[in-house]
């Protein structure tokens, strides 16, 4: 099978500098003064990717163990799985019964 690819010309400038043509920029979403990562596949390829800046005490939340929590957090609320209480206290009560003997 033949693949179908669009090639775009840039030079290499001083000091190792390129410009990504805008087909490329545009592809990655990438504007001016925004990073990107480059790195070499298994294959051999050069691969650039965009980097997204992340506050670093905020990069917990985007962990991959942290996002598959919010995504069962989020199918147990979109399954009904979840229980509400009007008051702190009602919480606590609901909590001291124990589990044979607690209502659904």
């Amino acid at each position: 099978m033949t693949e179908n690819r669009s090639y775009y010309k840039t030079r290499l400038r001083a000091r190792g500098q390129i410009t990504l043509p805008p087909e490329i920029r545009n592809r990655l979403g990438i504007r001016d003064g925004d990073d990107v990562a480059f790195y070499v596949a298994g294959s051999g390829q050069i691969v650039v990717e965009p980097l997204r800046a992340i506050d670093p005490e905020q990069a917990w939340f985007w962990t991959e163990r942290w996002q598959k929590m919010e995504r069962e957090v989020q199918a147990d609320i979109d399954g009904g799985r979840v229980k509400s209480f009007n008051s702190m206290e009602d919480f606590i009560k609901y909590l001291q019964v124990p589990d044979e003997d607690a209502e659904n």
